[in-house]
């Protein structure tokens, strides 16, 4: 779930090098149309360690030569680089049994008795899936893989947990930071950049 699509798998690939060398990990990559299309990276420190808005900033400015030398996006575009937020994602195998005990709704690619969508407390994680109990006590088990969509519920448990980790992050919708963005636009003769944090 990290990468959708294959032009978004194909980024992928060009940018988690970079990331790694700076000791993070790419846990999204969406790129969204428009008139301007948008590619939205969230990123954190391996291992979940807080990260702040300097870690992003570094990471935008290492993938931005390498997304500009590749070219994988034709039209001019919009590149943000943020933290997942408290109400994260959940895109990997690991992601779910580090948040056991909270709440979490999941999408999954194909339904079960005609049911796609689950909200549920996170129980589990092993080599059988991932185990979420419903509001009806039923249990939910499912592959990271099999899933469409995944993220955390914002509770006040979940805050709690962030501030007690020192890992409430810079929301991607907070008035103070919003991800840093590098705006790609294109003039006759070549492509130039302007950073800054978006609002």
């Amino acid at each position: 779930m990290i990468a959708l699509t294959q032009q978004e798998k194909t980024i992928l690939a060009m940018i988690e090098p970079v990331a790694d060398g700076l000791g993070m990990e790419i846990v999204r990559v969406r790129l969204m149309g428009g008139r301007r299309p948008l590619l939205q990276i969230m990123a954190e420190k391996k291992g979940g360690a807080p990260t702040n808005v300097e870690d992003c900033a570094d990471l935008s400015h290492g993938i931005s030569p390498v997304l500009e030398a590749a070219d994988p996006i034709s039209e001019a575009y919009r590149l943000e680089v943020s933290t997942p937020g408290i109400d994260r994602p959940l895109t990997r195998e690991g992601d779910f049994g580090r948040w056991v005990g909270h709440l979490a709704k999941v999408e999954l690619a194909m339904p079960i008795n005609g049911r796609r969508r689950f909200q549920g407390v996170i129980q589990r994680e092993d080599e059988n899936g991932v185990a979420i109990e419903l509001d009806d006590e039923s249990e939910l088990v499912a592959q990271v893989h099999e899933m469409s969509k995944a993220s955390l519920v914002l509770t006040d448990e979940l805050i709690d947990a962030a501030k007690a980790s020192g890992g409430l992050p810079p929301q991607p919708d907070d008035e103070n930071f919003s991800g840093l963005e590098v705006d790609e636009t294109e003039d006759d003769d070549n492509n130039e950049e302007e950073s800054g944090a978006s609002r």
